[in-house]
């Protein structure tokens, strides 16, 4: 739509240059016809080369919009691109019905419901009660178990296992907030993307992203009961363990070890082989090929040795 238009409708009325408006989508990634935000400083490097067509952006920060970006100043950039996303929401449903392409030598059960668009490539072994939504792509020789649930515009690798229950692109826990409480939500209008060689537990779940993808890369095993926040990236190989979470954008490297109920803050980054003790509480940016445990997070050797002094100090 016009984008004076949808300022009108999310209570924004503004009188801007006028430019069609055909999605919303991150600094880095948006181009002259989609609209993006800035909610904090940290940010303002991405805001600077962005080619967003439009950007809300608070007073503070107007200096760093491009000249070619309209800057459409609100105290609460979050809350007007959660508004805006509504507008933009991709239909769950498709009016147009393709039928979906299935290769050679599968085995499917009854009571498997397969979306429109969808493509499944040879050897699929696919249990009852699955459902598949629409626009979504596996590869050959995957297993799937009986309930588990992949939606929209999923795209999956060869070779891969998913057990019972567990939920691939799923919306991701995303709202923005208003002075009086209420809860704005963030529609998500990406997807998931999973390699080659993946295996995933039983009621484990994957979020989709925002903008862009969700990326589980080859040769990844997670556990049961594990939670993948929305625009994770995880590195090739790693390996989660039962009840750990990743929140939103965290960036693991490849070959990392979480242990049982292990869990990171948003927006960090771990590096190539580290390795997070059961219980662990990441809540910055680590470096790799260490072994980390505790809370707050410390070298686990080190940690350990405090257990004990602290233990000693109470048997005194």
């Amino acid at each position: 739509m016009l984008l004076n238009e949808l300022l009108s409708n999310i209570d924004l009325k503004k009188s801007l240059n006028d430019i069609e408006i055909l999605n919303i989508n991150d600094l880095t990634h948006a181009n002259k016809n989609e609209l993006s935000y800035i909610d904090g400083e940290k940010h303002i490097n991405a805001l600077k080369n962005t080619n967003a067509g439009a950007v809300f952006v608070t007073e503070k920060l107007l200096d760093f919009v491009p000249k070619t970006t309209i800057a459409i100043v609100c105290e609460n950039p979050h809350l007007f691109i959660a508004y805006s996303s509504k507008y933009f929401k991709k239909d769950l449903i498709s009016k147009t019905k393709i039928l979906p392409v299935i290769g050679k030598d599968y085995n499917i059960e009854d009571k498997v419901s397969i979306g429109s668009n969808s493509v499944i490539a040879d050897n699929a072994v696919i249990l009852s009660g699955v459902v598949i939504g629409e626009n979504v792509t596996i590869g050959k020789n995957c297993i799937i178990y009986p309930n588990v649930v992949i939606y929209n515009d999923t795209v999956i690798g060869e070779n891969c296992i998913f057990h019972a229950g567990c939920v691939i692109g799923s919306d991701g826990f995303g709202y923005a907030h208003t002075k009086d409480g209420r809860h704005i939500k963030i529609h998500h209008n990406g997807n998931v993307v999973i390699e080659d060689n993946v295996e995933i537990g039983a009621n484990s779940t994957v979020d989709r992203a925002v903008f862009g993808s969700t990326v589980i890369r080859k040769g990844t095993k997670i556990d049961n009961l594990v939670q993948i926040g929305h625009n994770c990236q995880i590195g090739e190989n790693s390996i989660l363990v039962a009840q750990s979470g990743l929140a939103g954008s965290s960036e693991l490297g490849r070959n990392v070890i979480m242990g049982g109920q292990s869990a990171t803050a948003g927006h960090l980054k771990i590096g190539d082989f580290a390795t997070i003790a059961a219980r662990g509480g990441v809540s910055k940016s680590i470096e790799g090929g260490r072994v980390y445990g505790g809370f707050p997070l410390i070298l686990q050797k080190d940690w350990l040795k405090l257990q004990a002094k602290i233990l000693k100090f109470i048997k005194k």
